[in-house]
């Protein structure tokens, strides 16, 4: 077990979302947050606990007609010299590496558990709260995936609410995302020479061109707009100093709408780089996951989109709302945090949007709202 300060879900929303940000868990090392997640779900008293890897499940068994699930993930990225958390009184500001993305969506997860997780509860679903791990990285070492695989019937239910940092806005669906490594060859030389040789770095630019001049294409589904894009995210190359290098990669991450599926996808790709590959360059899919679709005309997903009384906008970025959809649960986003504040150095959330996520989703779970 952890040696971390205990988790009381009894405490204010403020108080757990500090603990949480001052537990580092970047993405592979969530062990000791999960444990001390653990320790607290099981203390409540009404819920069915199970730990998968470093994801932690817990469930109502209450046989009620439907149930809702809650899902967020315990991980952040790396760390930028903002942690432990940092509370600016004068701003209503809270600071810390994962404050927005997703700690803020984790401590309102653990109230709720507090809230309805306890012997006598009375909510108007049977509720799930699934805290996971490794969702910053690679799609394959998802731990949502991981539960997926092997605790498949803990992810059921009527309706899926990620705790993904949306404003406390409800932000439907979501896009999909692809990377590809471009490799553009050429041949070594000394750079006194440089003749002699083809400097593979300079063949990028035909590569780079390409993705300054792309058009991004917005598409409106359900009312939510989807605005693609097609970056290069990172660029390698070179031997030394002195020398013509023989080699460069280029690696290019494209976010997609989700009426584009992942073969569909790669294809475009593909052809927005295809004279690139017929001059020599090779193009290597290193990751693709596709995205979700709004699915705002499932009863239990309007009904929630009712209860918080705002519209649903597009979530721009992938959530594993798409691994719900293709379990064919209809599932959103909804969280305090801010979504364009996440992964930065400066990452924060407003306090003053913590309590309403949590009385929001306290009312829908409760029946309140209806």
């Amino acid at each position: 077990m952890t040696d971390l300060p205990p988790l009381d879900p009894a405490a204010d929303v403020l108080t757990l979302t500090r603990a949480l940000v001052d537990a580092p868990s970047v993405s592979g090392s969530e062990g000791a947050l999960a444990d001390a997640v653990e320790a607290a779900l099981r203390a409540l008293g009404g819920l069915e606990v199970e730990r998968v890897g470093d994801a932690v499940l817990a469930r109502t068994n209450l046989g009620l007609p439907t149930r809702v699930v809650l899902a967020g993930h315990l991980d952040t990225v790396p760390i930028a010299d903002n942690v432990p958390s940092r509370l600016d009184g004068s701003t209503g500001r809270l600071y810390g590496c994962g404050t927005s993305d997703m700690k803020a969506g984790d401590a309102v997860m653990l109230r709720l558990a507090g809230r309805f997780g306890v012997p006598g509860a009375a909510p108007a679903h049977d509720l799930t709260f699934v805290f996971y791990d490794n969702e910053e990285v690679e799609a394959v070492k998802n731990g949502l995936g991981r539960v997926a695989r092997e605790r498949r019937g803990w992810l059921y239910g009527d309706l899926a609410i990620l705790l993904e940092p949306t404003d406390g806005e409800i932000e439907a669906g979501c896009q999909g995302t692809l990377r590809v490594v471009l490799e553009i060859p050429g041949r070594r030389a000394h750079s006194a020479r440089s003749w002699l040789g083809v400097n593979a770095i300079h063949g990028a630019a035909g590569i780079l061109a390409t993705l300054a001049a792309y058009p991004a294409r917005e598409v409106d589904i359900d009312g939510c707009v989807y605005r693609e894009g097609l970056n290069a995210v990172r660029i390698e190359g070179g031997v030394a100093g002195n020398v013509v290098p023989d080699a460069c990669t280029v690696t290019v991450n494209f976010r997609y709408a989700p009426d584009r599926d992942e073969d569909a996808a790669e294809a475009h790709v593909r052809e927005v780089f295809a004279d690139a590959v017929a001059a020599g360059a090779t193009l290597t899919v290193v990751d693709n996951a596709g995205g979700a679709l709004p699915g705002l005309s499932e009863p239990a997903a309007a009904a929630f989109v009712a209860a918080v009384g705002r519209p649903a906008r597009a979530k721009l970025g992938w959530t594993d709302v798409a691994r719900f959809a293709a379990f064919g649960i209809p599932a959103v986003n909804y969280g305090p945090g801010d979504p364009q504040l996440a992964h930065t150095r400066e990452e924060h959330v407003l306090v003053d949007r913590l309590q309403p996520a949590e009385d929001a989703l306290a009312a829908h779970l409760s029946g309140s709202s209806a």
